[in-house]
């Protein structure tokens, strides 16, 4: 009898200390967000204008963090270490999650397992640019240039093993071309070099360079995806030009580390589709040259593992693979 009474108030604790944690006050302090790429480009502009706006809706206190380095790798690893109690996230993207394990030896993270999707944020074509005043002002310029002297044109990356390097990468050898690589630490770096003819090419996602297309001091090429993209209505893809292999574009959403409590996802995805439904910040996301797109933790998730598997073979067909 006495056994009995104990046990019952053993279940009695453990549920009331369950009902406790389901119940406890989220968030008690700031949420850091992680941005894996250097200040400017397409992530940092999209992680900042979406956690703005959450933050006016809710009272959140959203704290952004740059970490670059390694395509976009140690922001991820960063997070995959972190505690899951809903104060640490990660804007990642196709580069960091989709390509980077398949490409970097270092990379032991895999995203089903080690980190939490919590909420599509948009998706962007990838597109190819030059300065105002190169020669180059088709894909066929490119084409033609770069068979002329193998090996000499330059293009401009945000990192080797992005998602915007294996694109480049996978043109050139549709084209049966030869382009030389030229790393940066992230697509900002990259553009003043293009601008003044340094480097003859920069590929970049579209939100990292539209300033400067708008401007007047970049001109685009192509884009890399299957249609054309809504913020560049007049540059046509790299499939209308002859290569109807290239369709490459990039997303980009929130993720928390393994483990973190269901709940706390579902809010912040709640809060983020909230957002993106907004028409002041669907037009600020077109504005960007990304495309705004509500999923929910599952969806996102099963989308994100889909995108895993698929580029396990693009990688090892592109023939590029890093130490680092």
């Amino acid at each position: 009898m006495i056994k009995t009474i104990f046990a019952i108030f053993l279940m009695a604790c453990g549920l009331t200390s369950a009902q406790a944690q389901a119940s406890s006050p989220w968030p008690t302090k700031p949420i850091r967000v992680v941005i894996p790429w250097t200040p400017g480009g397409g992530s940092d502009i999209l992680t900042r204008l979406v956690t703005t706006e959450v933050s006016q809706a809710t009272k959140w206190n959203f704290v952004p963090e740059n970490k670059p380095g390694a395509g976009g790798t140690v922001g991820i690893a960063d997070i995959v270490r972190s505690a899951p109690g809903g104060y640490d996230l990660v804007m990642g993207q196709k580069d960091n999650l989709s390509v980077a394990p398949w490409i970097y030896k270092s990379v032991t993270y895999v995203p089903g397992r080690d980190l939490v999707a919590v909420s599509h944020v948009a998706y962007t074509p990838i597109v190819m640019v030059t300065s105002v005043n190169s020669k180059l002002k088709t894909l066929g310029d490119v084409v033609k240039a770069a068979r002329a002297a193998p090996g000499s044109l330059k293009y401009g990356s945000p990192g080797s093993g992005t998602t915007v390097h294996l694109a480049a990468e996978i043109f050139s050898r549709a084209a049966g071309i030869k382009l030389l690589h030229v790393p940066y630490k992230g697509s900002s770096a990259g553009i003043p070099d293009t601008i003044a003819g340094n480097v003859d090419l920069m590929v970049a996602s579209v939100p990292s360079v539209l300033a400067q297309i708008k401007a007047g001091t970049l001109r685009p090429i192509a884009v890399t995806s299957a249609k054309r993209s809504s913020s560049l209505p007049d540059v046509p893809t790299v499939a209308e030009s002859g290569y109807k292999e290239v369709d490459v574009s990039t997303w980009y959403g929130l993720f928390a580390p393994a483990k973190t409590p269901p709940e706390i996802v579902n809010r912040i995805n709640a809060e983020v589709n909230k957002v993106l439904s907004s028409p002041s910040v669907i037009r600020a996301i077109h504005e960007q040259g990304a495309e705004p797109k509500q999923m929910s933790p599952k969806e996102f998730a099963d989308f994100v593992q889909a995108d895993y598997v698929k580029w396990k073979d693009i990688v090892a067909q592109s023939g590029v693979k890093l130490d680092n």
